[in-house]
């Protein structure tokens, strides 16, 4: 029987905090952007909250990945 790779669940658990953080700037800063449309930062905070908001759906693509790796194993192709 296999057992669970713990560094590997670690590292995709903290992988997951990355995630979380990055899904709740993602819309607050896309919120504050639109909140305040005629500030000069408005272009940057709004393109820096869709930054957040793509790199959120990556990384949790990426930290299921790892955590099922972790779990059962390197994924054989044949």
């Amino acid at each position: 029987m296999r057992r669970t790779n713990k560094e590997l669940l670690a590292k995709g658990i903290k992988s997951f905090g990355f995630t979380v953080l990055a899904m709740f700037m993602g819309p607050f800063l896309i919120y504050e952007a639109f909140k305040n449309e005629g500030h000069p930062f408005y272009w940057p905070v709004l393109i820096l909250g869709f930054i957040c908001a793509v790199l959120a759906i990556y990384l949790g693509f990426r930290s299921v990945s790892i955590v099922m790796e972790a779990v059962f194993g390197k994924k054989n192709k044949n």
